[in-house]
């Protein structure tokens, strides 16, 4: 077996990013006398290891015995000796064996990473100190439950946070379980192995350990963040388990740390750890005493553990005024007055530890044992609202080895100044993993855009979130939570709709109704929860809003569809003529006045088997075979008549047609089956980036029908028999076309050419109406278009038998 000697034991230091590689021995090492170079080799790597083992590394003993599994921050470098071997055998023309290397982690880099790509927001640095400060007085309570001795010398549990603005530093003290040495140097010595994953292991490997355990941080990076804001921390660690306090440091730019023993009396502590943060110059304004409380409550609010921060306070105390000489000698002129000492009211400031997180987490009570009082003030801090909830469900779910709980809040009016239903981020529910705050924004992925106005909370104590706990994991057990969250919130708002008092429903709906049907168009899974929900005005009921079920109950027996109509408002929907025959037969239509209910009715399609029409489109069919055997003669007898409107109009319709919704009108123009109605093509074209391109092509399927029974349509039909090539007829049609168009909604292209017809038309009908007789002719003669002008024939006397 070959052996290596001292001299193949060597430390090779990189001064340009200072990491380090260690050369280690794979067999042992020889015992043969070092030369004098060897021997200043040596002393200066026992010197080395010394400042990382705290002075205790004997330089006399040889260097395996200093065991390096420990530092994982070093990387190894194994090196063959068969080179020795050939040196000594110089006759020897073997060639060299190959070196064998193991790859080494940049620490510099790996911190870096840490540092500036693992976390987007710095000020999470304070909930992960606080998490792991939590988790440490969670590990001393666990265990003092089985070794009373451990929480003996200090019985408060708790996490005290002091701030100093001046010189830029953070302290954060807990009274927890603390750290040995061996436990320092491979929980802060090690990146990505955490302590608290280890006791969690170590719990579930106990058969009679049993129970739920509430520790937060399982990835080992948490403590790490603190380099996110200070350049260098100093972590002072004492354990029950211990006698002695050690001293962890670091810097955030160095790949190597230190640790020592704590032998100043005044930094000693009972028990615990306390963490200094040295903060950078950019970020010093972390360390205001106010910033630090407001970090606390956003992100540690219901951590079981009392949070203390150092805090300025004040309270009022009445001091002596000095008086005014002159009226002092003014008072001792006057003997009979009694004179009384002047006071005013200040304000003494002090500075005094303060609870921070108050807040209990309601959620974790039985919902049976919270007072309504209690919801209610609780909605006013999440939510930092004047106003109370409306409805406060609270839900224990188990899904396999998953539990979550929540509480959701209906508010009862939408919030100022924005506008949660075009908000692509909605911030309305708090995640909480193990009562620490994790988020508010996500896109849709634990809640949809839609309900955007419930506001709640969800604590969870396994939820899948990445090494940051800023990025919620796509998984089947969020899908099963968002699943059972909507379910909740719809539950919320059937409640409201069947109260007996329907003005709280008719508040809902005015503040949050476009948000319902949102729903409809994004979440077609919840169509059956959403359609009972949605209210609209109809035919029969302008002035209150009725429901879906409403209006099914109110439908003829012979009705098959459910009517509505699209438009800008109930005057123009009500007066528009696609509703003269829907509106005789009593056939209730809804009136969809808002931008948004066209599409949401459209994505819903049906209602308890009943399809939804648009009465402004195409092959109206109102049921009645009688009434289709009488379309039919018509169309025999207006068949051509059809042809010769539909030659003359061209390209501007796809077709004319009798009409069977019409009873007052001459004609209308209504939309292609699977075009777009005159309210969305209007829509449409107000898109500041819509596409012109699909409006043309859902344009040229318009088409025009006529009502046979008007004395208009006869009056046209009678000129197609008799003289199909009459300008005045062609006139006509251009011009009850336009007038089609204006009334079924759509916008005219020309409408200056439209109000020339009109005037023309007008002045042909009022010509001489009101003028006096004798300047009737001429006025008719100067109206009309037709007239020609006559030459008058002079003719000079002629005498007859001498007379003229």
């Amino acid at each position: 077996m070959l052996r290596l000697s001292k001299r193949s034991v060597s430390t090779f230091l990189r001064s340009g990013d200072r990491s380090f590689r260690v050369a280690k021995a794979a067999t042992s090492i020889s015992r043969s006398s070092p030369s004098t170079t060897d021997a200043k080799r040596v002393e200066t790597e026992a010197r080395w290891f010394s400042s990382l083992t705290n002075g205790k590394c004997n330089k006399t003993e040889s260097l395996p015995h200093l065991n390096m599994t420990n530092y994982r921050f070093t990387g190894y470098r194994y090196e063959s000796s068969a080179a020795a071997a050939a040196a000594s055998d110089s006759s020897s023309q073997a060639p060299p064996p190959a070196e064998k290397f193991e790859y080494q982690a940049e620490v510099s880099r790996l911190m870096d990473l840490i540092v500036n790509s693992l976390y987007s927001n710095k000020e999470v640095f304070l909930r992960e100190l606080i998490s792991n400060a939590s988790d440490a007085l969670d590990k001393l309570r666990y265990l003092s439950v089985t070794n009373p001795e451990l929480s003996k010398v200090a019985a408060d549990l708790d996490i005290r946070i002091y701030a100093d603005k001046e010189n830029g530093v953070i302290t954060l003290t807990d009274s927890g379980i603390g750290m040995t040495r061996q436990e320092i140097v491979d929980c802060l010595g090690t990146i990505a192995q955490s302590g608290t994953a280890k006791f969690l292991k170590a719990l579930k490997d106990n058969k009679d350990a049993g129970g739920d355990n509430n520790l937060i941080g399982q990835f080992g990076v948490g403590f790490y963040s603190a380099f996110l804001v200070a350049d260098r921390v100093t972590v002072s660690t004492k354990s029950p388990k211990s006698d002695k306090q050690y001293v962890w440091e670091g810097e955030a730019d160095s790949s190597s740390y230190t640790i020592k023993e704590e032998t100043d009396p005044q930094l000693m502590i009972p028990r615990g750890t306390r963490i200094t943060l040295h903060l950078k110059r950019d970020d010093k304004g972390f360390a205001d005493p106010e910033r630090v409380q407001k970090l606390v409550k956003n992100y540690s609010q219901f951590v079981s553990f009392p949070i203390y921060t150092w805090q300025e306070k004040g309270y009022t105390k009445e001091v002596e005024v000095d008086d005014d000489p002159a009226e002092s000698k003014k008072d001792d002129q006057d003997d009979q007055t009694e004179r009384k000492k002047k006071t005013k009211k200040v304000v003494e400031r002090y500075w005094d530890w303060e609870l921070t997180n108050e807040t209990q987490p309601i959620w974790l009570r039985n919902s049976k044992e919270v007072i309504a009082e209690e919801y209610n003030e609780f909605y006013r801090k999440l939510s930092t609202s004047i106003w109370t909830h409306w409805h406060h469900p609270t839900s224990q779910l188990r899904y396999g080895e998953v539990e979550f709980r929540s509480i959701l809040y209906v508010p009862p009016v939408s919030p100022m100044g924005k506008d949660d239903v075009v908000n692509q981020k909605t911030k309305n529910i708090r995640l909480y993993v193990k009562r620490v705050f994790i988020s508010d924004d996500f896109d849709g992925e634990l809640f949809p855009r839609y309900l955007s106005f419930i506001k709640g909370v969800v604590d969870s104590h396994d939820l899948p979130l990445n090494v940051s706990r800023e990025i919620l994991q796509e998984s089947r057990i969020v899908r099963f939570m968002k699943k059972r969250l909507v379910k909740k919130a719809f539950d919320m708002i059937l409640g409201i709709s069947l109260s007996e008092n329907r003005e709280d429903y008719e508040k809902f709906w005015e503040n949050f109704g476009k948000h319902l049907k949102l729903g409809c168009i994004e979440d077609r899974e919840n169509h059956k929860r959403l359609a009972p929900l949605l209210r609209f005005f109809s035919s029969q009921s302008e002035n209150d809003m009725i429901s879906l079920d409403e209006y099914v109950e109110n439908m003829k027996a012979e009705q098959k569809a459910i009517y509505y109509i699209a438009s800008d408002s109930i005057t123009s929907a009500k007066n528009a003529p696609f509703l003269e025959k829907l509106l005789e037969k009593e056939l209730e239509v809804l009136y969809l006045v808002e931008p948004i209910d066209e599409v949401a009715i459209q994505s819903l399609k049906s209602y308890k088997d009943k399809d939804f029409i648009d009465i402004s489109k195409e092959d109206l069919d109102l049921g009645k075979r009688q009434e289709r055997g009488e379309r039919g003669s018509c169309e025999k007898e207006f068949g051509q008549t059809c042809d010769w409107i539909k030659k003359r109009l061209g390209d501007k319709v796809a077709s004319v047609q009798i009409s069977s919704r019409l009873s007052s009108s001459p004609c209308v123009l209504v939309s292609g089956k699977f075009g777009w109605s005159a309210n969305m093509e209007r829509l449409m074209k107000a898109q500041s980036a819509g596409d012109t391109t699909s409006l043309e092509f859902m344009k040229g399927r318009r088409v025009f029908e006529i009502n046979p029974d008007h004395s208009i349509i006869k009056n046209i039909n009678a000129a197609y028999k008799s003289n199909p090539n009459d300008e005045d007829a062609m006139r006509a049609i251009d011009l009850m076309y336009d007038a089609a168009l204006v009334s079924s909604g759509f916008t005219p292209e020309n409408p200056a050419e439209l109000g020339g017809k009109i005037y023309e038309m007008m002045g042909i009908t009022l010509s001489g109406k009101w003028s006096s007789p004798e300047f009737q002719p001429q006025q008719h003669m100067a109206h009309s278009g037709n007239a020609e002008l006559l030459e008058a024939e002079v003719v000079e006397p002629v005498e007859v038998d001498g007379k003229k």
